[in-house]
């Protein structure tokens, strides 16, 4: 594949930093990539394992010369970290994110990067319940959906480019407006999680009463819910704060359904039960066709065989 970037730099060393150098790296779209993360242990970990040309706890020397910058980092401390690197970005490169919500980034982040820099949110559509350096492989985001997010001062040859790397790591990439973005993710991501995160802690209450035969009966369903739950709670604390509104609206509508079932439940209507799991099986069916469902996960396993 063709070079895109001459130098990327990385903000932050988790899962989606790390599989975007082993991406970059498999595809060759850059010359060289540079990281920075604030802890001494992941800088530590990230030399360790290879993951970037270089590793820096310094963002102004991060930053330097590079043609793209990408903030990999919980979205409350963007801004912070924005205000420090600013006076050190190249004229001409762009400024990128990871993060999932991004109304609440464009307004806090926008406002500091200087004219002379191109400012193009993106949010990948790719993860898993683990994270840190370790966590990142190349192929996290083949096939997966990649939301390019322009503001109104995005220019068309800088979103093209980050296009380009994009795609060159995999995915697929679409463009929407911030606040469609967020009331789309509020829908698919973000709800989801907070619900999970709730039926786990009910989950936890119950273990107190119930000996614990809750966690050791564990069917596949909750699984599930204990995967999602195990996900970064500093970067869901942010998001659920970040885009409240939307995800506020989601839950309220989650709610609605809620009661519409139970009163099925209650009074005994199959008919209605059945009819609606069967109309929501087919977004299940959907998600098949669309070619985005990812194999089993291993809920975890492999960190207990390591023990």
């Amino acid at each position: 594949m063709t070079v895109v970037y001459n130098r990327v730099a990385l903000i932050g060393l988790g899962l989606i930093a790390s599989s975007m150098f082993w991406s970059i790296r498999r595809g060759n779209l850059a010359n060289a990539v540079v990281g920075y993360a604030k802890s001494k242990k992941t800088r530590e970990t990230a030399k360790r394992i290879g993951l970037c040309d270089h590793v820096s706890d310094n963002l102004e020397e991060t930053v330097n010369n590079a043609d793209l910058v990408v903030l990999c980092i919980p979205v409350g401390v963007m801004s912070e970290v924005v205000a420090q690197i600013a006076p050190f970005l190249k004229a001409g490169s762009t400024l990128s994110d990871v993060g999932s919500v991004k109304k609440a980034v464009i307004d806090a982040v926008e406002p500091l990067v200087p004219a002379n820099v191109h400012f193009v949110p993106a949010h990948p559509l790719a993860g898993t319940e683990h994270s840190g350096p370790e966590s990142g492989f190349s192929t996290l985001f083949d096939n997966r959906w990649c939301i390019l997010v322009p503001t109104s001062s995005s220019a068309p040859s800088a979103v093209e480019q980050l296009t380009s790397l994009w795609t060159g790591m995999g995915a697929l990439v679409d463009h929407m407006d911030a606040d469609h973005h967020d009331l789309v993710l509020a829908v698919t991501s973000h709800a989801p999680h907070l619900i999970a995160y709730t039926m786990v802690g009910v989950a936890d209450d119950l273990s107190r009463v119930t000996d614990k035969e809750v966690i050791n009966y564990s069917a596949a369903g909750f699984r599930d819910f204990t995967r999602i739950a195990s996900s970064d709670p500093t970067m869901w604390r942010d998001v659920f704060l970040s885009n409240k509104d939307a995800t506020l609206e989601i839950l309220g509508r989650f709610t609605e359904e809620l009661f519409s079932l139970q009163r099925a439940i209650r009074t005994e209507n199959g008919d209605m039960l059945f009819e609606y799991f069967s109309r929501t099986r087919g977004i299940r069916r959907g998600i098949l066709e669309a070619g985005q469902d990812t194999e089993a996960p291993d809920f975890g396993r492999s960190l207990i065989d390591k023990k």
